[in-house]
C-alpha cells in the first residue's frame, strides 16, 4: 500500500492526523499547501489524500482539480470548516470522496481512511457482492440467488458504480461525465429515469442495500 498523504498550512492539525493515523500502522507524509502535495504526489504512490481546503500558495479546491484531471483515483479526504455547507457541494462536484468537519474527532478520521481504503480497493475489483446479489462487470450480469436480473448497459454502469462506493456521494454530474461521458448533451435527469429503474428492479431487495437520494447533491448506496 502506498502512502497517506496528510495536507494542512496548520502544523498542529498535521501533527495530532499522523499520530492517531501512524498508531494504526499507516505510513504518513506531509504538505503544508497544494504545491507542496502535487510534487509528492509526483515522486510517491499515494493511497488517500487527506486535504485542507483554506492553504496558501495553493488550495485544496485547485489540489482536487488537477489532481482528478488526470483520471488519478486516489481517495480524497476534503477536511472543511464547521458549517461551510457550500464547500461540502463543491468538494463533491470537483471529485472528493468524502468529508471531515473540523473541529473534529481523531478517531473519526481513522474510520473514515479506512472506509475510503476499503472502497478503494472494491472499485478495483471487476466483481462486488452485496449479499445474495453479485455484480460482474466482466459479463455485464447481476445475479440476486443465482438468479439474473435483466438489466440494461448503463443501469449496470450506475449501479456498479454507486456500489464501487458505498455511502459515497455521486452528483448527477459526476455519473453523467463517468458513464455518459463528458460530451453527453442529454438532460442530467435521465440519471434519475436510471436509478428510478433500478430501483424498481431490487425493490424487494431494500434489506440489502438501498439507493438513497442526498437532496442538493445527488446519489448514494446505502449498504443495510
Amino acid at each position: 500500500m502506498g502512502q497517506l498523504l496528510i495536507v494542512d498550512d496548520d502544523l498542529a492539525i498535521r501533527e495530532l492526523m499522523k499520530l492517531y493515523l501512524k498508531n494504526e500502522g499507516f505510513d504518513v507524509v506531509e504538505a503544508q499547501n497544494g504545491k507542496e502535495a502535487l510534487k509528492i504526489i509526483e515522486k510517491q504512490t499515494i493511497a488517500l489524500l487527506v486535504l485542507d481546503i483554506m492553504m496558501p500558495e495553493m488550495d485544496g479546491w485547485e489540489v482536487i482539480k488537477k489532481i482528478r484531471s488526470t483520471d488519478s483515483e486516489i481517495p480524497i479526504l476534503m477536511v472543511t470548516a464547521k458549517g461551510e455547507t457550500t464547500h461540502k457541494i463543491r468538494g463533491f462536484q470537483l471529485g472528493t470522496d468524502d468529508y471531515l468537519t473540523k473541529p473534529f474527532d481523531p478517531l473519526e478520521l481513522v474510520l473514515r481512511v479506512k472506509a475510503l481504503l476499503k472502497r478503494a480497493k472494491i472499485n478495483t475489483s471487476q466483481k462486488i457482492d452485496l449479499g445474495t446479489i453479485s455484480l460482474n462487470r466482466q459479463s455485464y450480469e447481476v445475479l440476486k440467488n443465482q438468479e439474473k436480473i435483466g438489466m440494461t448497459l448503463k443501469e449496470f454502469e450506475v449501479l456498479f458504480t454507486l456500489a464501487s462506493y458505498p455511502n459515497q456521494i455521486f452528483t448527477r454530474e459526476q455519473l453523467i461525465t463517468h458513464i455518459w461521458g463528458i460530451d453527453y448533451e442529454g438532460d442530467d435527469r435521465t440519471v434519475d429515469v436510471h436509478i428510478k429503474r433500478i430501483r424498481e428492479k431490487f425493490v424487494d431487495s431494500k434489506d440489502i442495500f438501498l439507493i438513497e437520494s442526498v437532496r442538493g447533491l445527488g446519489y448514494r448506496l446505502v449498504i443495510v
